[in-house]
């Protein structure tokens, strides 16, 4: 049985509803709990040090746990899967292409809308200072590393890691020496022989399979993470914090609709050759399904179903794309973090030059790459990203109480930039696409039978 048919009501039912209690209850007690002078009482702040804070903090521990491994094995196993390089390069350097260029749009709408609507801008005097007085001390050391870590020739050098074990176990992590050492092993099981890489695959899927049990271990207990996380929130900076998520949500959720309404619209009028309007309601059982589910993964099959049966992809085609890109195509998750690190800025006043936004883009892009298909899986990488242009880390906590809404409506996006990707891919082979494809129709052109190179789906 379903958790819905069991409990009555669903896991993201359950987290909105802690979402608005923790928001409702927070407001409530700031303003009740508070001395003439308008602080907290003694009473609140042992509530929120010993109750809410630690609850809150085991849930976002949960999560930022397993980034590392996550990305590590989710990048090798999507560049692992591409095959052989010799005779997939046409296709998997059309797809690679075209990932990284739509993520880098997506980040680009998302900074154009944070810079002009400015969210995080406009907080009181005595929010901001209390928002520094609760993460000074953090936010102290972040910026003392992001200045002895400041942009120059030697970031690139740095990207190339001496010790990729140091790599990941430091704190913060070298995330870009983790990201190039992923796809150099990735590579790396591409051209041994098959006995060995397929080995060396299944370690690797089988480690990836952990961290997303770990991450569903957490969202059991998302309901009372996120009521106590936006509850210490609310309760200790009132209603104007939500003002300013309001505005927050409303810049995220405008740019992940003109990304897909507008920009995924153009992609499969030109490249697939496809009518907007046909192709969104062809797909619309994929856009239910990854909002109702929140995973990229979870809605896979029912992608592939789609992508074949509907819209006439070959299933050589659809079983390639789509399976790497519910591992590396983020458009929804890269413009997500994008608008999110910029927020976090504002409201710390943090300013992030074009320089420090250019490195946002690169990060937001190679970061969504490694987030996992599941719900809340691009969380744990924001704190790098933000790490990495000196703003706070621990100011994940103000957006992580409004994060299952957005995470519901930024994976439909991911979704749907997956199949745009499969029909253009399938258009550019010279595939005529809304007509039946046999099953086992080889990919035209001097590659031969991709079929046979493609890893069967599970």
């Amino acid at each position: 049985m379903t958790e819905s048919q069991t409990t009555g009501m669903s896991l993201h039912t359950k987290i909105l509803l802690g979402l608005v209690l923790g928001a409702g209850c927070g407001v409530a007690v700031n303003f009740l709990a508070r001395d003439a002078a308008g602080k907290p009482l003694p009473d609140l702040e042992w509530v929120l040090r010993n109750i809410s804070g630690p609850v809150g903090q085991v849930y976002l521990r949960m999560l930022l746990m397993t980034v590392v491994p996550l990305v590590f094995a989710s990048l090798a196993v999507g560049v692992a899967k591409l095959g052989d390089f010799r005779s997939l390069g046409r296709i998997g350097a059309k797809t690679m292409l075209y990932f990284v260029g739509s993520m880098t749009i997506a980040v680009a709408i998302g900074l154009t809308l944070v810079n002009t609507v400015q969210p995080g801008v406009g907080l009181p005097e005595a929010t901001r200072v209390e928002l520094m007085t609760a993460f000074g001390g953090e936010a102290k050391s972040k910026e003392e590393a992001a200045e002895k870590d400041k942009f120059s020739v030697e970031t690139f050098v740095k990207i190339v890691p001496r010790n990729p074990i140091e790599s990941m176990a430091k704190m913060p992590p070298d995330m870009l020496g983790v990201i190039f050492f992923a796809l150099l092993v990735g590579a790396g099981i591409s051209t041994l022989p098959a006995e060995r890489g397929q080995l060396m695959l299944q370690v690797l899927e089988g480690l990836g399979d952990l961290m997303v049990f770990i991450i569903g271990l957490a969202m059991k207990l998302a309901p009372y993470g996120v009521f106590a996380l936006i509850f210490s929130v609310t309760a200790r900076f009132g209603f104007d914090i939500l003002l300013q998520l309001g505005k927050y949500v409303f810049v995220v959720l405008l740019g992940l609709g003109l990304h897909m309404f507008g920009v995924m619209s153009l992609l499969v009028y030109f490249f697939s050759n496809l009518n907007p309007l046909v192709f969104f309601r062809k797909v619309r059982a994929v856009i239910i399904t990854a909002f109702s589910t929140s995973s990229s993964n979870a809605t896979l099959p029912t992608s592939i179903k789609i992508t074949e049966e509907e819209l006439g992809v070959p299933a050589p085609i659809a079983g390639f794309v789509l399976p790497l890109g519910a591992t590396m195509n983020m458009n929804g998750t890269a413009l997500f973090e994008g608008v999110t690190v910029v927020f976090l800025a504002q409201v710390f006043g943090v300013q992030l030059g074009i320089a420090e936004q250019a490195i946002v883009i690169v990060l937001s892009v190679l970061t969504a790459i490694g987030a996992a298909g599941v719900p809340g899986g691009s969380i744990p990488l924001l704190v790098m990203v933000l790490a990495a242009v000196g703003v706070p880390p621990g100011g994940i906590a103000i957006i992580i109480g409004v994060d299952r809404l957005l995470d519901m409506c930024r994976t439909t996006l991911n979704v749907v930039g997956d199949i745009t990707c499969a029909t253009y891919i399938a258009r550019s082979e010279g595939y005529e696409l809304l007509r039946p494809q046999p099953a086992e129709l080889p990919i035209a052109g001097p590659q031969g039978d991709l079929e046979a190179a493609i890893p069967a789906k599970e």
